[in-house]
């Protein structure tokens, strides 16, 4: 017994020097398996290397100078579900996301899947070139009942002869989307023009997170995504070709527009089906007021400048 005193009091001295020299973390919320926390350090990396059984794998010279992220994208979601039945959803099923922004007005974000992992959020996607969004982007879903097509269920329709009515975000979410959105953003270095929505890199199939996502909003009040000069637009709306409007050269460049700034566009030269989806993405993200998939003055200078500022 005198041996063996002297020899725990040792083991509890270093588990606790141990424990002393760990950042202290608050658990906010369990979510299955994962926990949600919030940590008081500010300290956000990690490193993962082999084990092996045979060998010491040295960290001496780590890290090295040629690396970067593998984070590119943000991509931003609604789940057209409600709280429950998204949770559900994105973690029982063959699709999820990093994160989930619930439907109740509370201090929780839940986390679903390791930043570090590729979470099944984006599908077959495109932008500015890259396929598979999925391998290099984090994915945010927000709880939000989508659209419907009975315009008196939002109690505030976008447009008379709209075929869909989209609900809105409420503040707390908005919040939420922000500081979140910021932080990763912060962190991997994301470029404007990737902080994108789910339709801009889908065009052909999806429209969320829709058109009353506030992206100007963002832009404006926390410097996130990107978002056109307003002095620009107005220099542009005076050039606009109405006489050519539907000439194969105009409509081509306009297709051309579309594909210089990132979306997935064939240059037919017609106003065909698959234009007037990446155009409806187009004015989700940058003109919510109108949202037909028809160009116009106001959509064809709002792109033409967007390019300048960013693709020039």
């Amino acid at each position: 017994m005198t041996y063996k005193i002297p020899f725990l009091v040792a083991i509890l001295s270093l588990l606790i020097a141990s424990c002393a020299s760990q950042p202290p973390k608050v658990i906010k919320q369990i979510v299955r398996d994962t926990v949600v926390i919030n940590s008081i350090t500010e300290k956000y990396e990690y490193a993962r290397f082999a084990k092996l059984d045979n060998y010491k794998v040295s960290t001496q010279h780590y890290p090295a100078k040629g690396q970067d992220e593998r984070i590119r994208y943000l991509v931003l979601h609604y789940t057209a579900m409600d709280n429950a039945s998204s949770l559900r959803a994105l973690t029982n099923n063959e699709v999820s996301s990093h994160y989930l922004i619930g439907d109740l007005n509370n201090d929780t974000i839940y986390a679903l899947v390791d930043e570090t992992k590729r979470s099944w959020h984006a599908g077959a996607s495109f932008w500015k070139g890259v396929n598979n969004i999925n391998f290099s982007s984090v994915g945010i879903e927000i709880v939000n009942k989508g659209y419907t097509t009975d315009k008196t269920l939002t109690g505030n329709p976008d447009l008379a002869t709209a075929t869909r009515y989209f609900f809105d975000f409420p503040e707390y979410q908005i919040k939420k989307v922000a500081e979140l959105s910021r932080d990763i953003i912060d962190r991997y270095k994301i470029d404007p023009v990737n902080v994108v929505a789910h339709s801009d890199i889908a065009p052909q199939r999806k429209h969320d997170p829709g058109p009353k996502f506030p992206w100007k909003r963002l832009y404006d009040q926390y410097n996130i995504g990107a978002w056109y000069e307003e002095s620009q637009k107005s220099i542009y709306l005076s050039q606009f070709p109405y006489a050519e409007i539907d000439s194969f050269t105009f409509i081509q460049s306009v297709q051309a527009d579309l594909e210089k700034y990132g979306y997935e566009i064939q240059k037919t030269g017609m106003w065909d089906e698959q234009t007037k989806k990446v155009i409806t993405a187009f004015q989700y993200h940058f003109r919510p007021e109108r949202f037909d998939g028809i160009i116009d003055a106001e959509t064809w200078a709002i792109l033409k400048a967007l390019i300048l500022k960013y693709r020039t």
